[in-house]
């Protein structure tokens, strides 16, 4: 495997510029690069991202390649699949990274198949095993009750996407130098399967729950959507964002785009509360990566208590008005 050499990762963009976990992306990516005495490279795809390209260096990036192509301009699986595969099987990395996105987990599985080798996704740590020079990729299992730690055999590359937040993002460094190479991956009409009849952008006020700093998240016991009024009152003090559990996304008392857990959101915010919410393994599989978590339940046998850092028993109707004001208190000192 003397010929699979570097670590590649798979940018992603935002509004013309470097997404969050293309930041994070390239920390986690130039950290293994640095302890396998390989370079770091980046790829960014689209339509019109080649001025881009100098921000991945600027963000730690020792080359760049783009792939600009007019094809590529709304994303498609198959479409990005072959220009990734194409770019993999002349750049040949050792590893290669993607975020654990939904652009990143939908690429990483077809990739894999492609290229003839395996994926681990929604990993959470990634490290370089110093005897075999192998890639250990740590995810969370049963539904975030433990982890377990991944080490690819002879297949090549490593592929593995990474949870976003739980990663430090690179520093911008304005006097990085770097290459930026243009490559033409062949695409035509032919590989396409599907076609895009349009799409639908939910208006989300506020920051994105997924990159949020601080989460405010209810349960099935907050009772009806009323009460999560004054969940709204808490996240707007703290600058935060109003979550759920799945009871009340199906009840329709929130937006189903607010929903944590595993068949919803993966977050790992620096503070989540937790409200009126069990804490089961499923919404643990979503929230478990969080800094530092509050939970607030009557029942003292509640699961959420088990990976709190801080927890209150008691009625949140109780609770809440009293842990409002003191925010309020801590917030304009």
């Amino acid at each position: 495997m003397s010929e699979y050499k570097g670590v590649l990762i798979v940018g992603e963009l935002s509004d013309s510029s470097l997404a969050p976990i293309t930041s994070e992306l390239l920390g986690i990516g130039r950290k293994l690069a640095d302890d396998l005495g390989q370079e770091l490279s980046a790829v960014l795809m689209g339509s019109g991202v080649t001025n881009t390209a100098g921000e991945a260096i600027l963000f730690g990036a020792d080359k760049v390649y783009v792939i600009d192509n007019p094809l590529l301009k709304d994303y498609q699986s198959e479409y990005y699949t072959a220009a990734l595969e194409s770019l993999c099987k002349q750049v040949m990395p050792d590893i290669l990274l993607l975020g654990q996105t939904p652009t990143g987990r939908d690429l990483a599985p077809g990739l894999a198949f492609g290229l003839n080798t395996g994926a681990t996704l929604d990993c959470v740590q990634l490290s370089i095993d110093q005897d075999t020079k192998l890639l250990q990729q740590t995810k969370p299992i049963y539904g975030g009750n433990a982890f377990a730690i991944y080490v690819t055999g002879e297949s090549r590359p490593q592929i593995a996407t990474i949870r976003p937040r739980t990663m430090p993002p690179s520093a911008k460094d304005g006097s990085r130098k770097g290459e930026i190479i243009a490559f033409d991956p062949g695409l035509d009409t032919s590989v396409l399967k599907t076609r895009l009849l349009g799409k639908i952008k939910d208006e989300v006020p506020g920051p994105k729950l997924e990159e949020a700093e601080v989460v405010v998240c209810g349960g099935r016991g907050m009772g009806s959507a009323e009460a999560f009024a004054q969940l709204q009152e808490l996240s707007r003090i703290l600058n935060g964002v109003v979550a759920a559990t799945r009871p009340p996304c199906d009840a329709g008392w929130v937006p189903s785009y607010y929903q944590i857990g595993l068949t919803g959101k993966l977050i790992s915010p620096t503070l989540y509360i937790g409200v009126a919410l069990s804490g089961s393994s499923q919404h643990q599989a979503g929230m478990a990566g969080s800094k530092n978590i509050v939970a607030i339940n009557k029942d003292p046998e509640a699961n959420i208590f088990g990976i709190a850092h801080f927890g209150v028993v008691g009625d949140y109707r109780k609770v809440l008005p009293s842990f409002i004001e003191r925010c309020k208190e801590l917030v304009s000192e």
